[in-house]
């Protein structure tokens, strides 16, 4: 468009044709790598089909250090210098979040992070202003950069890693062993319990990967992947090889292709389709084909290789067979086909013909794909079930069969153990509040604003200060005495006592700060306070008060710091929402009502 010089619009498209090829190759490249299924596999000698892990979002580094001294010197009216180390902490703690490592120590640190936020959401990140700071991820499939001012982002991209990582944990376990699948089971219920909470809880992603769209494909795929452990769980456990056993595997083999065919059917939408990467929609419809051949393998083995129905056995083995088959099988009764050989073998055979037609279907579209075609693991699993089931067929051929073999009907799914949903527990990992030093949040937050402090220098009356307290951390005067030493000295309803004599006492008890009042000779004491915007006078005082002592009901040994819920965490964006209501605790103050103070009890 710069130019009317044709030759120069010739030369220009076709050196950015060159760039566009490029950039796709790299494109195919990047989605290879980023979509690689083969990295976290386990590493044992045993053959098990591989699964599907993530990978990690990459984020950039980031440099809080200016904008949160500011805020500190700005809104807590504090010295921001002074609060460098615990700011160094945390941007150490971010940067180590990074790169975790692939076990539970790495969870712990994504959990501990993520906790953090929570603090660092109460204090510094207001409802009506900005921080000035972005957050840069990349997507986890395409690399694909986003950007958002909004804490909630942040928050969104750890926990979508707390669920990559299970993923990753879940796919290198050895699922030869009981212990290895048990720990991949809840390895993978927990990566969906992850992936489902984001989607509940954050909406209008900027990136693909945290859409509602990816993110039901994701539940549904670790649903999926859960389901087949359970499967090899049930072939690992089931060393006796009777009727009953060998229906119950058909049928767990029918449920897994089940959740695979749902999970093809969701990455095969609009949304999802063009960005899921061709090799996971590949691998899950090949597993759908593979596990649906297997259901009618164990259907043929259980007719053909177990011995025929007893009478004794018969009303057992007949209830289980009518719930069986999604339909009803074509020729004889029930009874019949239990106690016959022939009739066995005809149904046997059936299935064994659908089982073969199924393997080769798993074969072909798994020589679809070019990643898949170079993992040797899956090639080898689905090659030999396939020779399994054709070796299976020949020995039950026979040469004078002149019936023409019928269509088997579909197995029923059924599962002996329903995968869970395992919601992250945040209270796993204990974690303090690194700014602890700027008071308690139920107070000192960046909701709150209030007044500058201060200091007010009160004598001793006949009747005391003239005041009465409430509560702890920190401590509020609840009602001042008209005419009283506090009353002339300025004090009103509803300040907070952060200081005495030159001591913090944000944090105190009331025994504490009336310990300390008591103790003042005849020069007075020094008091500094603070009055929330908002919360003059007497009604509102009352009102903060009764919010406060009502709050949370929480046990009184709890501490405002140990309060880490994030699910209750509220964000100021308005592009990507934290849905979930706040419903944080405010600090129990364990105060008798300021109506009830009737004698000189609470009264200094």
């Amino acid at each position: 468009r710069a130019t009317s010089n044709h030759k120069v619009k010739e030369t220009v498209a076709l050196e950015l044709s060159y760039v566009n090829s490029n950039l796709q190759l790299l494109k195919e490249e990047l989605e290879e790598l980023n979509s690689s299924v083969d990295v976290y596999q386990n590493e044992s000698e045993s053959i098990s089909v591989p699964m599907i892990p993530l990978g990690l979002k990459e984020t950039k580094e980031l440099d809080l250090l200016v904008p949160l001294k500011d805020l500190i010197s700005e809104h807590y009216g504090e010295e921001g210098i002074l609060f460098e180390k615990e700011i160094k902490e945390f941007m150490e703690l971010r940067q180590a979040m990074r790169t975790p490592s692939r076990n539970e120590a790495g969870l712990e640190l994504l959990m501990e992070y993520y906790n953090q936020l929570y603090f660092l959401d109460s204090r510094f990140f207001p409802p009506t202003k900005s921080l000035g700071v972005f957050f840069h991820w990349y997507d986890s499939l395409t690399g694909v950069p986003s950007h958002q001012r909004a804490l909630a982002f942040e928050k969104g991209s750890v926990l979508f890693n707390i669920g990559a990582l299970h993923t990753q944990i879940g796919a290198r376990q050895d699922r030869a062993s009981l212990p290895g699948l048990n720990q991949a089971i809840d390895a993978f219920q927990k990566a969906a319990g992850a992936f489902n909470y984001l989607k509940e809880n954050f909406s209008n992603a900027p990136s693909l990967d945290m859409s509602a769209a990816s993110l039901n494909m994701l539940v549904r795929l670790m649903i999926a992947q859960v389901q087949e452990c359970v499967f090899e769980k049930m072939t690992l456990l089931r060393t006796q090889h009777d009727f009953l056993a060998r229906l119950q595997l058909a049928q767990e083999a029918a449920r897994v292709e089940d959740v695979y065919s749902l999970v093809h059917q969701t990455m095969t939408q609009a949304h999802v389709k063009d960005y899921v990467p061709f090799s996971w929609t590949t691998m899950v419809h090949v597993k759908s084909e593979h596990f649906k051949a297997l259901s009618h393998y164990f259907a043929a083995i259980a007719l053909c290789d177990c011995p025929v129905t007893s009478d004794a056995e018969l009303p057992e083995q007949e209830k289980a067979f009518i719930q069986f088959h999604v339909t009803m099988p074509e020729g004889p009764s029930l009874r019949v086909l239990l106690q016959d050989p022939e009739e066995r073998r005809k149904l046997g055979k059936a299935h064994l013909k659908k089982a073969i037609m199924k393997h080769e279907e798993a074969m072909r579209i798994h020589g679809l794909c070019k990643i898949l075609r170079k993992m040797d693991i899956l090639q080898e699993v689905l090659s030999f079930a396939h020779k399994r089931s054709l070796s299976k067929y020949s020995e039950i051929d026979h040469e004078e069969d002149f019936f023409e073999t019928g269509d088997a009907p579909d197995i029923h799914p059924k599962t002996h153990q329903k995968p869970e949903i395992k919601s992250p527990n945040f209270s796993q990992v204990k974690v303090t509040d690194l700014f602890h030093r700027l008071g308690p949040l139920s107070v000192f937050s960046a909701k709150n604003k209030w007044y500058p402090a201060r200091r007010v220098h009160l004598m001793r009356g006949e009747n005391g200060f003239g005041f009465t307290l409430r509560g702890d951390s920190p401590v509020l005067i609840a009602g001042v005495i008209p005419g009283g030493c506090a009353a002339e000295a300025g004090l009103k309803e509803g300040d907070y006592i952060i200081s005495v004599n030159g001591k913090d006492c944000k944090w105190s008890k009331h025994a504490e700060v009336v310990q300390l009042l008591k103790s003042t000779g005849e020069e007075g004491v020094e008091i500094g306070v603070i009055t929330l915007q908002g919360s003059e006078g007497p009604k509102a005082a009352d009102k903060k008060a009764a919010a406060m002592s009502s709050g949370g009901g929480l046990p009184k040994s709890n501490k405002e710091n140990s309060r880490k819920s994030l699910m209750n965490s509220k964000s100021a964006s308005t592009l990507l929402v934290w849905s979930k209501k706040s419903k944080r605790s405010k600090k129990s103050t364990y105060g008798i009502p300021f109506t009830a103070v009737g004698d000189n009890e609470a009264m200094y």
